[in-house]
């Protein structure tokens, strides 16, 4: 059978040069001096060979800059490799960044047919696929609205309703179903194992195991460039978290405090007042010492450090953590739970504590806040500044689904066994 897609020895090279201009005078400059300046030179890839098979789903993980973003840009000829071969036999459909083919000031409708085009569909197979889109989208009201006047979540609709109906034999997907909502994401969950059953190819970039583990049947982990594991999803996902917590313990062995991260400057993560701020948020055993990772079921403290600067009467503390999709796992705070302060002042800390951490193996963030007592006014409000790694407990293999809810069984022996027989 030949591969849906193919990569033999590809390697990506991109050269970032360090100045540029700011006038037609510098432009020209440049351009005589160039040869002189030196260059960037950042290889996304190298020597990256692999292949998968039509109908396959084939989930591609790794950190940042690992090259997962570049090896879905090189299938559907966005970019072309430095070096190696490339073999791609199927229709492609790409969904690869936020709004990516959209022209801001046409509409959606303008906008579904030019990328219908694209896609290589004619007028009369956009005009037939049109209603089916939109209804998918739910974005009746707006089709002839400029797209530039969309939301994040709009965009995705749009897009994924458009990649996703042009019956591709191939089909693409970077991270961005991680912007909308949960309804949404179900939506696309469906579609896309629809697809599958339907017998498309389907490559998936995250940084979520669960969405790996939930939606592919091979995984393909990279990391410096290059394939550190492909195979079986299980056994890629529990390479690269086992690599995660090698880097942990590397940090605890150069001195750094496991878990701990202390806030020292602002960012589009933090907001707030500040008559209280959060100095530190440390992730810790039930002893109170440093830890991370930590096993699904077992415990789980986090302790927030904080200086009130003035007296603050019934304050609320919230937490919330998410996982690498984005979804809100849990976000309790300490009024609604029926924790109540009666005023801080000064230096203090608080600590969240989960004794039976219910969470997958994965990577996961952390939201700490301090509000007033109506949750309404932020004091200081970090959202997801904050890491840390759950790993799978010895004692089991796996647990399917987002949540690893501590349980236990119990059996009966056939009752008909062990009744009275009947009297004749």
């Amino acid at each position: 059978m030949t591969p849906a897609i193919q990569f033999r020895n590809v390697s990506k090279r991109f050269v970032m040069h360090r100045e540029r201009a700011r006038s037609f005078q510098e432009l020209i400059i440049n351009a005589f001096q160039r040869n002189q300046q030196p260059a960037d030179v950042f290889w996304a890839l190298k020597n990256v060979s692999f292949t998968v098979e039509p109908g396959e789903t084939l989930g591609i993980i790794g950190p940042n800059g690992a090259g997962k973003s570049t090896i879905l840009k090189l299938i559907a000829r966005i970019l072309e490799p430095t070096a190696g071969d490339i073999k791609v036999n199927g229709r492609v459909s790409a969904l690869l960044e936020l709004g990516a083919g959209f022209h801001p000031d046409l509409t959606g409708r303008e906008n579904v047919f030019m990328n219908g085009a694209i896609f290589g569909l004619s007028q009369q197979e956009i005009k037939r696929k049109f209603d089916a889109i939109v209804a998918f989208a739910e974005l009746e009201r707006f089709i002839d609205v400029p797209v530039k006047y969309y939301s994040s979540g709009m965009y995705v609709r749009l897009g994924f309703a458009v990649a996703v109906h042009t019956e591709p034999e191939i089909l693409l997907i970077d991270e961005v179903l991680a912007v909308g909502d949960a309804a949404f994401q179900q939506k696309c969950l469906e579609q896309i194992d629809l697809l599958y059953r339907q017998g498309a190819t389907i490559l998936l970039v995250s940084h979520s195991p669960d969405a790996i583990r939930t939606m592919c049947q091979r995984a393909l982990w990279l990391n410096n460039a290059g394939v550190s594991v492909i195979g079986a999803v299980d056994k890629v996902i529990g390479a690269y978290l086992s690599h995660v917590q090698q880097r942990v313990d590397e940090a605890k062995a150069t001195g750094s405090h496991a878990g701990a991260v202390t806030v020292t400057d602002e960012s589009g993560q933090r907001w707030g007042s500040r008559e209280a701020e959060i100095t530190e948020v440390r992730f810790c055993n039930a002893w109170g010492e440093p830890q991370d990772p930590f096993v699904s079921g077992g415990p789980f403290r986090a302790l927030i450090r904080y200086t009130a600067h003035t007296p603050i009467r019934t304050p609320t503390f919230g937490v919330a953590i998410y996982n690498a999709r984005g979804d809100n796992l849990t976000g309790p705070n300490s009024v609604d739970t029926s924790y109540e302060i009666e005023v801080i002042q000064g230096d203090g800390e608080i600590s969240y504590i989960i004794d039976a951490l219910p969470l997958q193996p994965g990577v996961y963030t952390f939201t700490a806040a301090i509000y007033d007592r109506n949750s309404v006014h932020p004091f200081d409000h970090h959202h997801r500044i904050y890491t840390f790694t759950v790993t799978q407990a010895p004692h089991i293999r796996r647990m399917e689904g987002l949540l690893a809810i501590p349980c236990h069984w119990e059996h009966r022996p056939e009752l008909s066994n062990t009744a009275e027989p009947t009297p004749r």
